[in-house]
């Protein structure tokens, strides 16, 4: 049986999401080891990945379920017991064998979240503290990645993506609770694009954004802190 699972986690202490050779402290290798305690050898396949630091309030993945393991609630149950206080799994359902957690993904939303203020060890690892926030100009200038665009100069160096083009249907500014939050969703997203936007509507000019979407000048962008991306909701 074929099942979706939906994640939680709070990303401080992993290297990242996916399973790596090298380590096991990854959010799918905790996982894994743990679903493999429960005779669960499945490949773990998630909708996407997330670099160091960045969390998540609804990753998905699906696994490939043996026959004796048929009462999900339970083993969700069983789950939330074994991994780390950082992951909870959220939800548990059967699918079609079908499904695929990337490949049947057709949106994908972050959310990044700051702070006009000086930081604070409380809130430090899950929000970007920056002080002195032009909010008007972002709120204007999130907007300029509407649309279909190449994205080669807002990927990370050594992404193995084969197309470098994606199609942002939403991207917008808001206030919250006294936070800025800013909100992407698109069919897709390259190696830490969501963090070098970030970073070009915290430091860019409107032309240099524009310059930079129209791939006819490089400006440098340096990449936002992790800690404030969430990988908020995959859309089937």
């Amino acid at each position: 049986m074929r099942c979706a699972l939906t994640l939680a986690y709070n990303g401080t202490l992993f290297l990242g999401s996916q399973i790596q050779k090298e380590t096991s402290n990854t959010v799918f290798g905790n996982l894994g080891l743990a679903l493999s305690k429960l005779g669960i050898d499945s490949k773990v396949v998630a909708s996407g990945r997330t670099d160091k630091g960045v969390h998540a309030t609804a990753q998905v993945c699906h696994i490939d379920l043996p026959g004796f393991w048929s009462d999900l609630p339970k083993l969700q149950r069983v789950l939330n017991t074994m991994l780390l206080d950082s992951i909870e799994v959220k939800h548990i359902k059967a699918v079609d064998d079908s499904f695929h957690a990337r490949y049947s993904a057709k949106k994908r939303v972050y959310r990044y979240i700051i702070k006009n203020e000086k930081s604070n060890p409380f809130e430090a690892s899950f929000i970007t503290f920056i002080e002195d926030v032009d909010f008007e100009k972002i709120q204007e200038n999130i907007k300029l990645f509407i649309g279909e665009h190449d994205f080669k100069f807002f990927m990370k160096t050594g992404s193995d993506a084969n197309s470098t083009t994606r199609i942002i249907y939403r991207a917008f500014a808001y206030k919250h609770k006294g936070t800025i939050v800013l909100n992407f969703e698109a069919n897709g997203f390259l190696r830490s694009q969501i963090r070098l936007m970030v970073g070009a509507l915290l430091k860019s000019t409107c032309q240099e954004i524009e310059e930079l979407l129209a791939y006819k000048k490089q400006h440098k962008v340096k990449p936002a802190p992790s800690n404030g991306l969430y990988l908020a909701k995959i859309k089937y």
